[in-house]
């Protein structure tokens, strides 16, 4: 891509984020919704995950009272603390996960490092940071267990923000070997594939790029996801979220295909999660039904022990 592209679609980007201001500060009157808890009786899966299974996309949510959430929140939820994520982990057979900070919690990543620091090296995580860190804040994360930070161009946790501060500050992480990790709306993957090739560091795109199974697998959208996936060996795919890509409900068998579909494309560049506690979806699912799901996706014995054990060791630097 040449500098009058990048410089175009930088432009095209800027509109949306102006738009998605202006459709926020409409929005400020509203009440801000409150979201659904998890289940709270996670079933045992049938299907026994490997040894050293990583659970590579979950949240943890307060307590408030310890952890309280920011004022500029796009959602109020429950208390998801770090005793009632342990006890799913421990029914599911979890030995390591990955904490993604999530925006209820802001640029605070307490709730994350804490939780890392008491797991005896089975945690990682995933930070909120803006440019205004300096650098000593970001070497402190680093030193906590962070290895990526999250950006979340979705509408409803704030829109596409600014390009110029994106880019500074994967320069800066890019410095200290972090990947980061994206969140797109359904079918704009093609709109920001330009951007992601030109980054300087590994990237992730959560909940298999927000697919929408309705739509099929020759939605261009999806297939926009493979290509990059296939071409650009710094794409790293999360086979999560089915729940949230399903049209048919539970099971969410019609998922299924889709993050078959991603995991033969690139088995070395897939990882699997719960997402628990599930923040804002229309269905909520049971994590050992979730599990369950992982043999249907990824049928092959070897596959499956990549996705689930091998690939997260690699990216996230596991022991």
């Amino acid at each position: 891509m040449n500098r009058r592209e990048c410089l175009h679609l930088l432009t095209g980007l800027a509109g949306a984020m102006l738009a998605s201001e202006a459709h926020a500060q409409g929005a400020e009157s509203k009440a801000m919704p409150t979201i659904a808890p998890p289940d709270p009786d996670p079933k045992s899966p049938a299907f026994k995950l490997p040894a050293k299974s990583c659970d590579s996309h979950t949240h943890i949510f307060g307590p408030a009272s310890r952890y309280p959430f920011a004022e500029k929140r796009p959602y109020n939820t429950a208390d998801a603390p770090l005793e009632m994520f342990r006890s799913v982990h421990e029914k599911i057979g979890v030995e390591r996960c990955v904490i993604v900070n999530a925006t209820v919690h802001g640029t605070d990543n307490r709730v994350v490092t804490d939780a890392i620091a008491q797991s005896e090296g089975a945690y990682k995580g995933i930070a909120n940071v803006n440019d205004e860190m300096a650098e000593k804040e970001l070497a402190a994360l680093d030193k906590a267990g962070i290895c990526g930070c999250r950006f979340a161009f979705l509408k409803r946790l704030g829109g596409v923000g600014n390009m110029n501060k994106f880019q500074r500050i994967v320069h800066r992480v890019a410095e200290l070997r972090w990947h980061i990790d994206v969140y797109f709306e359904p079918g704009t993957i093609a709109e920001f594939a330009p951007i992601l090739t030109a980054l300087p560091t590994p990237y992730v795109i959560d909940h298999m790029g927000t697919v929408q199974a309705a739509k099929g697998l020759d939605d261009p959208g999806f297939t926009a996801l493979l290509d990059l996936q296939k071409k650009d060996e710094k794409c790293w795919v999360k086979i999560t979220g089915l729940e949230r890509a399903s049209a048919a409900g539970k099971p969410f068998h019609d998922a299924v295909p889709f993050a078959r579909a991603l995991i033969d494309n690139a088995p070395d560049r897939v990882l699997w999660g719960t997402d628990w506690p599930h923040p804002n979806v229309k269905i909520m699912p049971n994590d050992g039904e979730i599990v369950d799901l992982i043999p249907l996706c990824a049928p092959d014995e070897k596959v499956r022990q990549k996705m689930l054990v091998d690939n997260p060791a690699r990216l996230f630097k596991f022991s």
